[in-house]
């Protein structure tokens, strides 16, 4: 009996030790927001010589799932936001879906994790919110009819879905969606052996509070700043375990202790506005190179509040995609250039040393930018757009197109770039602080060059 009993035990701590590394190993997400993206077959090449072992698209793109046939990429694809409410209510829906997105790829395109919208309790319509979960359901009961059992179903969150963070210990999710959505969400997961998927960036806390959060602390750097939870007693070195310690606890003050996670978002980006602190290839080199090797540590190292834990992972994003919207730095989280270069070299294997990698350029931007800063419309951008976007600019009221009106101090040159790029400016300069941006849907530009002249004189954002 004790003969029989010692191989078994060996037998179930090398399945262990063999999962827990196809689970470490890292990803890339293959977003494709850009107009200037190489093609389906080039990115799965070159996805392949980042050393990446998983790929997650955000939809169920039919030209990327063929070109993923037949690779030993691990796939996660994605069921648009805009299905979820239909197919939430009818089940006959979401076999279609999968009859239509999945069937035909797998197995031989290695599908294993099926998301269910992106970021959902972010969205401002609540409606969205309520239907995730059936949703879920239903996605999960199309898999299974099309006798596909090995593909889990989740949903990626924001770290918004948190009400309080810190110390982590009193992590909590926020009370108009813990009972009515988290709470069904985790009974889901828990029950089909799934992952609560989470996007962490360190980078928004730390921009958002350089004076108070260490930038170093923020990219892994920190030799000699820890914080500690007066509450766990833990001690924390860096702040994306802290962050993700806080989803444990707030899981477990659901009654969810044991919820494995999926970090299906991290990283940093390597350019932006100049509003923007520590948006730099310096900085986003190092962070994500920190970030690989932790997620690639043998034996695993976990966070504080589980140590030698998993955390499977995906960095975002492959590609600089220039046709994302918002601020500069949205357009700056890719690894490459859509031209394939590498924005810095990194090996999502973890296997390169330190050593092998060049010189970093030096960051410039570390410091907030002082201001002021100017808004002007960019460099070829559509003049109907414009015209549009000024009529706007111009319609927020405290007088902001007053100067460019004929006889106005900036009325010449009598030109709709011109008469646009005041109006940004006026706007932004008047809106910045409760949430205006220089972006217009990517018509506008910052610049720190003053392009007052004579009397007329542009209105600057101050920081």
């Amino acid at each position: 009996m004790e003969l029989g009993f010692v191989p078994l035990l060996i037998l179930c701590f090398l399945v262990s030790i063999s999962s827990a590394e196809l689970a470490a190993k890292v990803g890339v997400n293959f977003g494709q927001l850009g107009n200037n993206l190489p093609s389906p077959s080039e990115s799965v090449k070159l996805i392949q010589s980042l050393k990446a072992k998983r790929v997650k698209i955000y939809d169920a793109n039919p030209k990327i799932l063929e070109a993923l046939r037949n690779t030993d990429l691990q796939v996660s694809m994605m069921v648009p936001n805009e299905l979820i409410n239909n197919i939430s209510s009818n089940q006959t829906l979401a076999d279609q879906w999968v009859h239509a997105n999945v069937v035909p790829f797998y197995p031989e395109t290695l599908i294993r994790y099926l998301l269910v919208g992106n970021e959902i309790l972010s969205q401002p319509d609540k409606t969205i919110w309520f239907n995730l979960v059936p949703a879920m359901r239903k996605i999960k009961a199309a898999l299974k009819t099309h006798g596909i059992t090995k593909v889990k179903v989740g949903t990626p969150l924001a770290m918004d879905v948190l009400e309080s963070s810190f110390p982590p210990s009193n992590g909590t999710f926020r009370s108009d969606i813990s009972t009515s959505v988290i709470k069904p969400l985790l009974q889901f997961v828990n029950k089909t052996k799934s992952f609560f998927f989470v996007d962490v960036y360190t980078y928004f806390p730390w921009s958002s509070d350089p004076t108070n959060i260490n930038l170093d602390y923020a990219l892994f750097e920190s030799k000699n700043i820890t914080v500690k939870d007066p509450v766990s007693g833990l001690t924390y070195h860096n702040l994306f375990d802290q962050m993700v310690d806080a989803l444990i606890f707030a899981m477990k003050r659901l009654g969810f202790p044991d919820i494995r996670i999926w970090i299906a978002e991290t990283g940093w980006p390597s350019g932006g506005d100049y509003d923007q602190i520590g948006a730099n290839i310096r900085n986003a080199a190092t962070y994500n190179r920190n970030v690989v090797k932790k997620f690639n540590a043998k034996p695993p190292v976990g966070t504080p509040a589980r140590p030698g834990s998993v955390l499977p992972s995906f960095l975002f994003a492959l590609y600089n995609e220039n046709k994302k919207p918002g601020p500069s730095t949205e357009r700056n989280f890719g690894l490459l250039y859509p031209n394939g270069s590498n924005v810095y070299p990194i090996d999502l294997s973890g296997k390169t040393p330190e050593s092998e990698y060049g010189p970093l350029p030096v960051a410039t931007n570390n410091v907030p930018y002082k201001g002021p800063i100017w808004c002007l419309v960019a460099k070829g951008a559509n003049r109907s757009a414009v015209a549009s976007a000024l009529s706007y600019a111009c319609s927020q009221g405290n007088k902001t197109c007053d100067p460019i009106q004929p006889g106005g101090k900036c009325f010449k040159p009598d030109s709709l770039v011109w008469h646009a790029s005041y109006a940004f400016s006026a706007y932004w300069a008047q809106f910045r602080k409760v949430g205006g941006s220089c972006y217009f849907g990517g018509l506008a530009t910052q610049t720190i060059k003053d392009p007052s002249y004579g009397s007329c004189k542009f209105p600057g954002a101050k920081l």
